[in-house]
């Protein structure tokens, strides 16, 4: 337990920090599956759209320190090659 109050003060820090990582780390997901489900049931310009909106929220994700920049990038890479194949599979 903290006994003083800069230690207070640093878990107090520390869970608000958590909380807001939290909501970024989830709203970062809640876009991802937006793009799987656009490519599983729906059309590729869905799925496009869907991956534009992803896109810069992953990247904030980056900036903010929640996620690290090369996974991000593999994951948006792996997207952007599912989304080229499943439009190329439609036309």
């Amino acid at each position: 337990m903290a006994n003083n109050a800069s230690a207070r003060k640093r878990i107090r820090q520390t869970e608000k920090r958590t909380e807001r990582n939290r909501m970024r780390r989830s709203r970062v997901r809640t876009f991802l599956r937006k793009v799987e489900l656009a490519l599983a049931g729906g059309t590729a310009d869905e799925a496009k759209a869907a991956y534009a909106a992803a896109a810069p929220e992953m990247q904030r994700a980056v900036t903010k320190g929640v996620l690290h920049r090369n996974t991000v990038a593999r994951k948006l890479s792996r997207l952007s090659a599912r989304i080229k194949a499943a439009a190329a599979k439609t036309a």
